[in-house]
């Protein structure tokens, strides 16, 4: 019976599915059940006879949550599941043209580039065309593709008003065309490929709209333009689209989603009303009426407000910390108290907004013998870009590592193919030596591996008489690694890893005591003198790489072990945890620093906030530091704004540095190392201020005596002024 599908809906969930006035737009609040409503709408159009399996169109973001969809129809009703037309916009783009290869213009069997066999089918391209690869890199022109064709455009629809945009509409076209005799497509053609098909066979795009009779889009929130014009391809005038999203967790725009797509679906569709899910079923009330507090400061919204029958909960727990290593400690404590009061570490979630924080965390975690994963991400140690920084410092330390020299001798790209690595692997088996020899033998006659060799020998001489983070930072800036990665994707987020390699070396130095005492650990001693044996680097860059070794991968827990768990805010969308912890919750951090000057930027930051704070099911705790470690340098941050929007009725603050204990009483320093300084003068360090020009900012320091003494301030969007006291004029917030 239908009203067997219909048990156990609430009165907003079960409107949502048997919905029967066309289109619908479902405003689905985070933790509302929003994957049943949308199998059960498809169980009940079908069991109530409205249409066939085969006439339903369901589009997820993810193959996980089309299996999960899969899976629950199959238990719901007795029906083959195995033709219907579920799955991603790739994936249901790849089905229409195999289907209609032939009108498509592609062969039978095509084949699919992923991103890596895209890039080497650019750089054959500029090859082909003798182009400077140092002005159009390769990667730059990957991306330009991709960015195109995710918002429709070929290259002879691109408007270009500068001699650089012409050039790389023409490597576009040459790219399209040799994919085109090739017989292959990228991801992003999968979708504008099956756009153009419909959009101009007429008599295909009717029998799909015959067809599909249902169209049902999950997380349509995170919809670009191109993807809703495709939806809108498919759809008869008298069929209905049934949209499911949240426009308060749009997070991806980075990835072209447009969160309007959700109020032009509402006015293109007529749709009068709006259906929404605010019964949430995963926390409690403090922690959803913190989450409406913050986002309630978004104007550009459609606007809810998220309730629970659970009941209030705990207070939210905020810890401001003396520093990012105080920070991490303070969870590190938080989390073994948990554990010791019954909880799981797996149901503990530690969040940043950035992949370079976790670090500090990690390290934490590791030198207290907690168990922890990185979910959807690598370790910080086993991250490609920090390997490869660390392989030139291993090379530079110790040129006998062959390892080392294979990773880094042609990375980032410098004319070292495959048969001049195989030629100095063969002289260096015959004579008995490491690559390193072998290579300084061969390299006189090749310009990029002579160029390799003068590099690294030059590191070894620079660095010498300076600290280990000076080292560090110098190695890598020498690399090329940073302005590699300047133009990929994810290359932002990359760099701030190499930088935090600095903060990482600049820690470590400040940890001789505990760097003794990891000696014990099995193999480390062996480690530390094969990299420093009779090549005059520091013993401390030797302890640094051998630390770096110990807390490689091996030392992470699998998936599905007990482990605290670790991510981005991003990364953990869709998930939900016992215990979360949202770290760095500081100006142009979290927000982020680019989001104040990009349009929506901030708006899309607290949403990003609005996310966060939803995992959370019984304790949230919210964390900031006084001071932190950014690109080998101490900054004072301003606590987030975000912060400030919950209401301190909803907050138990919980002393840290300011109040001298922490939760589980340990001592810690009063302020940071300036404060005791600067105690004598009229600001303390880590106090906001106002400057007439700059906004509010943080004390960060002071120099100089009597009328000479200047003092630092750190401002969020200008970075570090220095002033003349006396002529100063700041005012306390």
């Amino acid at each position: 019976m239908p009203n067997d599908l219909l048990t156990g809906l609430n009165p907003e969930q079960l409107r949502a599915v048997t919905w029967e006035k066309g289109s619908a737009l479902v405003l689905a609040g985070a933790g509302s059940g929003k994957t049943r409503v949308l199998t059960t709408r498809i169980a009940w159009l079908i069991q109530t006879g409205q249409v066939s399996p085969m006439g339903v169109l369901a589009v997820t973001f993810t193959n996980k949550a089309a299996r999960e969809m899969f899976t629950r129809l199959s238990a719901m009703l007795p029906i083959n599941t195995r033709g219907m037309w579920i799955g991603t916009f790739h994936g249901l783009c790849n089905r229409l043209l195999r289907a209609h290869h032939r009108d498509a213009g592609l062969p039978q069997l095509f084949q699919i580039l992923d991103s890596q066999d895209q890039l080497s089918a650019v750089k054959r391209v500029l090859k082909a065309l003798n182009v400077d690869t140092e002005k159009y890199e390769p990667r730059k022109v990957q991306a330009f593709v991709n960015m195109n064709k995710e918002a429709g455009l070929r290259a002879d629809r691109i408007e270009a008003y500068d001699p650089y945009t012409r050039r790389l509409a023409e490597y576009y076209a040459e790219y399209d065309a040799q994919c085109k005799r090739e017989g292959v497509v990228d991801f992003a053609e999968l979708l504008l490929r099956s756009f153009e098909l419909l959009s101009r066979n007429a008599l295909l795009r009717e029998h799909y709209q015959e067809r599909f009779r249902h169209i049902l889009v999950d997380e349509f929130q995170d919809t670009s333009r191109l993807q809703y014009d495709w939806l809108k391809l498919l759809r008869a005038p008298e069929n209905a689209i049934f949209a499911v999203g949240d426009d308060d967790q749009s997070i991806y725009a980075f990835r072209g989603a447009d969160v309007a797509n959700m109020a032009l679906f509402q006015r293109e569709m007529g749709i009068a009303e709006v259906v929404k899910l605010t019964q949430n079923y995963r926390s409690f009330g403090t922690i959803l009426d913190a989450a409406n507090a913050v986002i309630g400061h978004n104007e550009n919204r459609l606007g809810k407000d998220l309730w629970t029958e659970a009941g209030r909960g705990e207070p939210i727990r905020h810890y401001e910390a003396a520093s990012d290593t105080d920070e991490a400690r303070f969870v590190v404590e938080e989390a073994q108290a948990l554990r010791r009061d019954g909880m799981r570490y797996i149901d503990i979630a530690v969040l940043y907004r950035s992949n370079a924080q976790s670090r500090a965390i990690e390290h934490a975690l590791f030198s207290a013998g907690l168990p922890y994963r990185v979910y959807g991400g690598l370790r910080f140690f086993e991250r490609a870009e920090i390997k490869h920084a660390l392989a030139y410092l291993r090379l530079v330390a110790n040129h006998e590592d062959d390892n080392a020299f294979l990773r880094v001798v042609n990375f980032p790209t410098r004319g070292v193919g495959a048969r001049t690595v195989e030629a100095i692997d063969a002289a260096a088996r015959a004579g008995g030596t490491s690559l390193w020899a072998a290579a300084c033998a061969q390299g006189a006659g090749k310009k990029g591996l002579a160029g390799f060799v003068q590099l690294i020998e030059a590191l070894g001489g620079e660095i010498q008489g300076m600290s280990l983070a000076e080292q560090v930072e110098h190695v890598v800036a020498r690399s090329g690694l940073i302005e590699h990665y300047k133009s990929e994707r994810d290359g932002e987020d990359r760099i701030e890893n190499l930088n935090e390699l600095t903060n990482a070396a600049t820690a470590f130095s400040g940890e001789a005591e505990n760097a003794v005492s990891v000696e014990a650990n099995i193999g480390m001693a062996d480690v530390k003198s094969a990299l420093a044996d009779g090549h005059g680097q520091s013993q401390e860059l030797a302890d640094f790489l051998a630390h770096a070794a110990l807390e490689a991968g091996e030392h992470e827990a699998q998936a599905g072990q007990d482990a605290v768990q670790l991510m981005t805010v991003h990364a953990a969308k869709g998930l939900e945890f016992m215990a979360v912890f949202i770290t760095g919750l500081e100006e142009a951090l979290f927000p982020h620093e680019n989001s104040l000057t990009e349009l929506d930027g901030l708006e899309e930051e607290r949403r990003l906030m609005y996310v966060a704070i939803t995992r959370a099911r019984q304790r949230l705790y919210l964390t900031h530091a006084a001071s932190r470690m950014l690109h080998g340098q101490l900054r004072y941050g301003l606590p987030s704004r975000f912060l400030r929007e919950i209401p301190e009725a909803l907050v138990q603050s919980i002393a840290g540095w300011r109040g001298g204990m922490s939760s589980a009483g340990e001592s810690h320093e009063a302020a940071p190392a300036q404060a005791s300084r600067a105690a004598a003068m009229p600001y303390r360090v880590g106090a906001r201020v106002q400057h007439a020009r700059y906004g509010e900012g943080v004390v960060a320091g002071y120099q100089g005596q009597g009328a000479e003494t200047e003092i630092r301030v750190s401002f969020p969007r200008v970075g570090d002024k220095w002033f003349i006291l006396e002529y100063a004029r700041l005012s306390a917030c």
